[in-house]
């Protein structure tokens, strides 16, 4: 099986590895950049030597969808272990692994009962207080499109000036460099993924450890839609030219073992049901994650990166 691969190889392999000494089947991997190897994928074409192509968000995986690279694949072993709203309702793409994108707050410096949605975020009384990522990044894209998909473009343009106002500084940098930023002073209150919060209290480094310990999650809209979630995940390729033992990989990758590794590996909740969590991500506790299928996330791709440019979200 040749793989095609935004996820690094450290994340990956040990899945794959396990795969091959399960099924004897050899895994070719090529890693690199999503939109690099997606447009690989489109020059290629019909030659392409790729079977899988994995990657994250489900904005990502519809997009590789829309540009025709994957195939439909039919699958009751991935049905039953996926949910629904985790995979292509055309069979495109699955999900592989699940990340939240919560709220995480400095303790002593904000008050967790005042941010329980993310609407609140775009309260007033945050102004100068907001530490984020820039608006090109596709896990924030997906997060406004799930907000649009709740509550219409109006409204979540609405949310989006409001946040824009509350930064504590101009976005910069990814998930951890906002944790360490609050840590640091620089703002209160982060919406980061939860894997990288995770990652930094299962770190070797002392410093990013103690700046993870300095920040609490907050599980937002847990009395309403839920918290926003997102998969890493893959599809067979439409050029694959060993499409039942793609197939059976990506049925491999959603059995108790490979979950399992997915899970104290990269800090993804399993998305296959009753697979332990890490220590870390089990010590943030339960949560209510967004039902909406992720397909939609897509779907409102575009309108949200408008919405962004609109509102200032740099």
């Amino acid at each position: 099986v040749n793989i095609y691969s935004a996820r690094q190889e450290a994340l990956i392999k040990p899945q794959l590895d396990a795969f091959t000494r399960a099924t004897g089947i050899k895994v070719n991997l090529v890693t690199g950049d999503g939109k690099e190897l997606m447009q690989r994928l489109r020059a290629e074409g019909a030659n392409s030597p790729a079977d899988v192509f994995f990657t994250t968000d489900a904005g990502n995986l519809s997009a590789a969808g829309e540009l025709g690279l994957f195939r439909q694949v039919k699958s009751a072993a991935l049905e039953k272990a996926i949910p629904a709203a985790y995979r292509d309702p055309g069979g495109q793409w699955f999900g592989l692994g699940v990340r939240a994108r919560p709220i995480f707050y400095v303790v002593g410096k904000a008050n967790p009962a005042e941010l329980t949605t993310y609407e609140a975020l775009a309260d007033p009384k945050w102004k100068g207080r907001i530490l984020v990522r820039s608006s090109n990044h596709i896990y924030n894209q997906s997060l406004l499109a799930s907000i649009i998909a709740h509550s219409g473009p109006e409204k979540a343009e609405a949310w989006a000036r409001g946040v824009v106002a509350n930064l504590a500084r101009k976005p910069q940098g990814g998930d951890r460099d906002q944790i360490k930023a609050a840590a640091a002073g620089e703002g209160d209150i982060v919406i980061a993924n939860s894997y990288y919060y995770a990652q930094m209290l299962a770190s070797g480094t002392p410093e990013e450890k103690e700046a993870a310990r300095r920040v609490k999650v907050i599980w937002p809209n847990t009395k309403d839609r839920g918290v926003h979630v997102n998969i890493s995940g893959a599809g067979v390729t439409k050029s694959s030219k060993n499409s039942t033992e793609a197939i059976r990989l990506l049925e491999f990758l959603v059995t108790d073992e490979a979950q399992k590794i997915y899970a104290e590996l990269g800090q993804e909740y399993p998305v296959k049901r009753g697979v332990a969590l890490s220590p870390e991500l089990k010590a943030l506790g339960d949560f209510k994650p967004d039902s909406i299928n992720l397909a939609l996330l897509g779907k409102h791709n575009a309108e949200a990166v408008r919405i962004f440019d609109r509102v200032g979200w740099r």
